[in-house]
């Protein structure tokens, strides 16, 4: 620090970790958001096997459960 300037190279190392932060964050975010939509389907289309009424019913219904779910985790987490 010279004539009560600041470095702006801590702030550069911040700047860079707060991004590392966000994109962790974030990839976090998504990998749980797939990983609800894939297993609700998974269990729709396991139910949908051994129930087999001919229309994949519980394979849509746990689908659009798991966006719902799904929707509910973004808004929370944001």
């Amino acid at each position: 620090m010279q004539n009560g300037k600041k470095s702006s190279f801590p702030n550069k190392l911040d700047k860079e970790k707060r991004m590392l932060r966000d994109y962790a964050r974030y990839s976090n975010l998504a990998f749980k958001l797939i990983a609800v939509i894939l297993a609700a389907f998974f269990i729709g289309w396991q139910i949908d096997k051994w129930i087999n009424i001919g229309f994949p019913l519980f394979t849509l219904l746990l689908s659009i459960g798991g966006l719902i779910i799904t929707m509910y985790l973004l808004i929370k987490d944001l």
